[in-house]
């Protein structure tokens, strides 16, 4: 379930990149951008999009290896400079921004983490570092290409990275039971009497509320400090970024407006409300 990849249009044509739906706010962001940065968070997306299909839809868990093995290989077969099909479209924007091999592996290794069995529960230290993998590092290569300077853009691509996978945890915690898969953190369960949580036991409790809000505590930490580097960057460089964590906080709000209880009708911004962040971060 990463950040970046969100519901897709209708099938493309075999060979043709996977794009991002055109309703999404990912979608919303990367059409604001220069033709040679939009093409390229394009070509991430579609790699994100190729990688994480997989890991939920792929098949048995052994063909999921498989394949997830072919795509590390593809990437390394990238940087030797002999691109497969599927990653040419890569090939520019690795060269033009310095996409750095180890983000892409660090993705594939995040949907790992869904492919081998289904996560349940995790420990804080294992949550931060799917967090990291299937966003966070998506993070590191989106900002490079977004031309964000080494420090501040590593540090924006931690902290949103989190933000906005958490807020993800939050939204889809329902539809994450129902594929078996539960992403609170151990600890917090545990607090509230689930030492050895399943799905249904932890969505049934009557104390998921304390462990949602304060998940939802930390997003908003990951968000408030995303906000100060971003006022910190030049501006051009964090138009998208800033569309991107305008839009998530909307879906933040909505889930703490809503509450934890069931039932949880799903929560999606107004069109109103995401006219309004690009209004106000679309335009330079």
């Amino acid at each position: 379930m990463t950040a970046i990849v969100s519901p897709a249009p209708a099938p493309p044509a075999p060979d043709a990149p996977a794009l991002p739906a055109a309703g999404s706010s990912f979608y919303a962001a990367m059409r604001l951008l220069p033709a040679a940065q939009r093409d390229a968070m394009y070509a991430v997306y579609a790699f994100c999009r190729a990688v994480d299909d997989v890991a939920d839809d792929g098949g048995p868990r052994e063909q999921r290896a498989a394949e997830l093995d072919r795509w590390r290989a593809d990437i390394d077969a990238l940087y030797a400079g002999r691109p497969v099909a599927r990653t040419a479209a890569l090939a520019g924007p690795v060269g033009q921004f310095g996409l750095r091999r180890e983000d892409f592996q660090a993705v594939i290794d995040g949907m790992a983490m869904d492919a081998e069995a289904d996560i349940v529960a995790p420990d804080e230290a294992v949550l931060d570092l799917y967090c990291d993998r299937v966003a966070s590092a998506v993070g590191r290569l989106s900002v490079r290409i977004f031309g964000l300077a080494e420090g501040p853009g590593r540090d924006l691509a931690h902290h949103l990275g989190r933000a906005l996978q958490l807020t993800n945890i939050l939204r889809d915690v329902d539809e994450d039971a129902e594929r078996g898969r539960l992403y609170l953190p151990r600890e917090r369960l545990a607090a509230i009497g689930l030492p050895r949580p399943t799905p249904e036991a932890a969505l049934r409790h009557p104390r998921l509320g304390e462990v949602c809000e304060a998940l939802a505590a930390e997003a908003e930490a990951h968000y408030r400090a995303s906000w100060r580097i971003i006022a910190a960057s030049p501006r051009r460089a964090t138009k998208a970024p800033r569309i991107m964590a305008a839009a998530y906080h909307l879906i933040l709000d909505g889930l703490r407006a809503r509450g934890w209880a069931a039932p949880r009708p799903r929560v999606k911004p107004g069109k109103l409300a995401l006219v309004g962040v690009l209004l106000r971060h679309g335009i330079l």
